[in-house]
């Protein structure tokens, strides 16, 4: 596990001392990704800077890592779990190894398959190949999105990082406002797309190509998709369990010791049961809050104590949330204003004091129709058998009932097309609110500029599969596996996330809706898997995720803070303060629960004012190193 930074330049007028020093501040901004290994490589045209965090073997991991013949030079930030099966057919194939790293393999594997080796690759990562012989450097990140890949492209070089803040010296700051439209919208910004207008994202199951002479092309070699198959149940179950337990194994590979994470719900439990058979003594980690209803680890202390395992555990208080707030945005890159983040950053550091990785059960609900908000279509059904006037008509008089009223809502969802509705699972400011809340408002930027595209790819697919396809193009990538990395990245913890598995994923992709969405729940036969494996109490218990006390801390903890940032914010000119401020009055008041919206807002004025106007930026990289 690692980061990098590094260029191609084609401008050889310009390679200068400064590209040289930029190089070592890009790279050293990202020592918590890699505290125990660095790296350096640089040629007439490549430059490569690379941060790691030992897993498998130290000295045979190093990186930037060359080939045998020094045609190749390789960084590779993730873990590929099935490079010893591929690096028994390369030896098969007459290839010959230095070292048992899977570094070296994916390498190998390149250089018998060229850009085809990526979708041989079972694992996570992101990837840099720069070939000297054809003068072509290759990026590529994997499937589903589990590791970062950021680029940037100008007249003469063209830049890569594992995290944005490498590229941040003291060059100009490009604020991309569009993309600020569609964080208000989606809480985080949706890739390819950063708040920084001059860097993108490459989207998972994608790669680069970028040649000295100019050639620049981006290529899709995987793309998710649902493919439902009629089944024997039964049969399905045992797949299904049979497939997430040898995906646990697999993730397990490691020379350092493996914990994991563990909430109150059926797929951290799943992943510790699995996880378990492999290892009996793996270590358990939990987080909640004082407030009752806010916290899973009595449940979680609960599960690990009958299936036998150990478990560590922290209660956060909201004066830890606020004081910790600023640098987990500065570690987030761009703002995510999911709550959950927070949490996920206390257990990562609690986890950190025991071990160097940890298993997760991110995905599970994108795989396995695990959301409720999948029971809409559902519930809406009646609708279906309305004419269509009928439907406007209802529309139209549902929209003019007041906010609060029973009732308008599950109407206008009724009578309202799923593409123009679903924009995944959080919808924050939407139409008059989100022109109400921004200052430079476009009616054409709506959220469905950004999901227009998947539905229309997904156009044949049954409703639920329609918005697992959403939620794997955006917000999978977008905020659960954005914040999963990050947070635990702060700490120089590995994550590993046996659901999304390709392997795992051909499965989950042939099961038919009903199998997903029935008696009454949500992914009901991964709960059926689960059965007699993990404990009864956690079968059938209700979904909670990382539930977090915003709505009541922003009446009373938190009032007078968020009040303070509202007001002394430098971002009147993209947001409208005193709108915010009095949702913020009419959330104290408990006329309606505006608490979303209003840590939205919050979190982009702190992160404004850290990567915007840099302040407190220096104090904050310091403590992170």
């Amino acid at each position: 596990m690692c980061g990098f930074f590094g260029f191609l330049q084609y401008n050889q007028e310009k390679i200068i001392n400064k590209d040289k020093e930029a190089l070592y501040l890009g790279t050293e901004r990202i020592t918590h990704r890699g505290p125990d290994d660095s790296g350096y490589y640089e040629d007439q045209f490549v430059s490569l800077g690379f941060r790691r965090l030992s897993i498998i073997d130290l000295e045979n991991g190093h990186q930037p890592f060359v080939s045998q013949d020094q045609r190749y030079v390789m960084v590779f930030n993730g873990e590929v779990y099935n490079y010893i099966e591929l690096r028994e057919q390369l030896i098969a194939d007459g290839f010959n190894f230095q070292t048992d790293s899977d570094t070296e393999v994916v390498l190998q594997a390149f250089i018998k398959h060229r850009e085809q080796a990526f979708k041989m690759l079972r694992g996570m990562f992101a990837i840099l190949i720069w070939d000297t012989e054809e003068q072509e450097i290759f990026a590529a990140r994997d499937p589903f999105g589990i590791k970062p890949l950021y680029y940037k492209r100008e007249a003469e070089a063209l830049t890569f990082a594992s995290e944005l803040k490498s590229f941040n010296g003291e060059e100009l700051f490009t604020f991309n406002e569009q993309a600020l439209q569609q964080y208000l919208s989606f809480q985080y910004v949706p890739e390819p797309s950063t708040l920084n207008e001059q860097i993108c994202k490459l989207e998972p199951g994608h790669f680069i190509k970028q040649t000295v002479a100019g050639h620049f092309e981006v290529n899709c070699y995987w793309k998710a998709t649902f493919r439902p198959i009629q089944s024997d149940f039964s049969k399905l179950v045992t797949r299904v369990q049979e497939s997430i337990i040898e995906s646990v194994g697999i993730h397990m590979r490691s020379d350092v010791p493996v914990g994991s994470f563990l909430s109150g719900g059926i797929d951290s439990s799943f992943i510790v049961a699995a996880a378990k058979q492999f290892n009996p003594k793996i270590k358990t980690f939990s987080v909640g809050f004082e407030r009752d209803g806010f916290s899973e680890i009595d449940v979680a202390s609960q599960t690990a104590e009958k299936l036998n395992v150990e478990n560590f555990a922290k209660i956060i208080t909201a004066e830890q949330y606020m004081k910790e707030l600023p640098r987990i945005i500065w570690y987030l890159d761009d703002p995510l204003a999911d709550p959950a983040s927070i949490p996920l950053y206390f257990v990562a550091e609690e986890a950190r004091k025991q071990v160097k990785v940890v298993l997760s059960g991110e995905g599970a609900d994108e795989l396995f129709g695990g959301y409720n908000i999948y029971r809409e279509p559902e519930s809406l059904r009646h609708f279906n058998y309305l004419p269509e006037r009928l439907k406007r008509m209802l529309n139209y008089l549902a929209k003019m009932m007041p906010e609060g009223v029973k009732g308008k809502s599950f109407i206008e969802r009724g009578t309202t097309p799923l593409a123009e509705r679903y924009i995944g699972n959080a919808k924050m400011f939407e139409g008059s609110a989100l022109e109400k809340v921004l200052k430079k408002y476009r009616a054409d930027l709506d959220f469905q500029a950004i999901t227009k595209p998947y539905f229309e790819e997904a156009g044949s697919m049954h409703a639920v599969n329609q918005m697992q396809y959403i939620d794997l193009h955006t917000w999978l990538r977008g905020d659960i596996l954005l914040k999963a990395d990050r947070m635990t990245m702060a700490h120089s913890l590995e994550l590993r996330v046996p659901f999304l598995d390709k392997k795992v994923f051909d499965l989950a992709m042939e099961i038919p809706v009903e199998y997903k969405i029935a008696n009454g729940t949500t992914k009901y036969v991964l709960r059926e898997a689960a059965k007699g494996i993990v404990p009864d109490h956690v079968i059938d218990r209700k979904k909670l995720g990382f539930p977090v006390p915003i709505r009541h801390w922003l009446k009373d903890e938190m009032y007078d803070w968020a009040k303070a940032i509202i007001m002394e914010g430098s971002t009147e000119h993209l947001i409208n303060h005193q709108y915010v401020l009095s949702l913020l009055e009419m959330h104290r008041e408990g006329k309606q629960d505006y608490s979303r919206k209003i840590w939205t807002v919050l979190v982009f004025m702190i992160w404004y004012q850290i990567n915007v106007e840099q302040q407190g930026i220096k104090q904050i990289s310091q403590l992170a190193q």
